[in-house]
């Protein structure tokens, strides 16, 4: 099997009118991934929380020499007195799909997740949090909570046990029963929200998965689409 991975550009499935600043973006963050955990550096820390604070130091650090026209900002606020884990802004105005967006005006967010979630009553929680907690990271986004005025988004996955692809079978699954569970959790669910995965790089523990979902509440469109980007945690780096 070949040690290496192609990281190129993100193409695959690609909305052609996306903006490029978005999709280089999209494509930084996914290439920087890896990078980040092997990172002899970083603090060994499990906690979601502490994780994306080491995840947006990094992303911003490595950021001002490879990738200097973009910002990443940790704890972005949205709709009351919610917030999305990360942000990227631009560093100075520039017009981002045919929008003019400041330096305050992040034109991408991402909401992480751990893989599994720290709790059997929150296992779900990649996807929904269920009827009495809005917890759900696609819930959010579905609901216009978060990225409300954005289309594409980005989910990051901290996966700490199983293997990628056990991911993408597990939460598939948890969505087809929501498409014909008659609970309702806040959310009209479907098949046609299933995951779809782009790429997979083994040696490097990383993958790229792709979704769209119906939105109730956006300032943007009906439809919201995902980019799932995904780290395993649980691997150790080649010596």
């Amino acid at each position: 099997m070949n040690k290496e991975c192609t990281e190129g550009q993100l193409t695959s499935g690609i909305d052609r009118t996306m903006s490029t600043l978005v999709l280089r973006t999209i494509t930084f963050v996914r290439q920087q991934l890896p990078a980040w955990r092997d990172d002899p550096d970083r603090p060994d820390e499990q906690s979601e929380n502490k994780l994306n604070l080491q995840l947006c130091k990094f992303l911003d650090s490595r950021a001002r020499n490879d990738f200097p026209m973009v910002r990443f900002d940790h704890e972005e606020y949205q709709t009351g007195r919610r917030s999305v884990d990360l942000s990227a802004s631009p560093v100075e105005t520039m017009v981002i799909g045919a929008q003019m967006y400041a330096i305050y005006n992040p034109f991408l967010v991402f909401e992480c997740k751990r893989l599994p979630a720290p709790s059997k009553d929150r296992k779900r929680e990649y996807i929904t949090g269920g009827v009495s907690k809005i917890s759900g990271g696609i819930q959010r986004f579905k609901l216009g909570l978060h990225g409300a005025g954005l289309d594409p988004v980005v989910m990051i996955a901290y996966v700490q046990e199983y293997s990628l692809r056990y991911w993408h079978r597990k939460i598939n699954e948890w969505i087809s029963e929501l498409a014909i569970s008659a609970v309702a959790d806040t959310c009209i669910w479907n098949d046609s929200e299933l995951l779809e995965m782009i790429d997979e790089c083994v040696p490097k523990g990383h993958a790229t998965c792709r979704s769209v979902h119906m939105r109730t509440d956006s300032t943007m469109s009906s439809d919201i689409t995902i980019h799932h980007l995904w780290i395993a945690m649980n691997r150790r780096p080649e010596k």
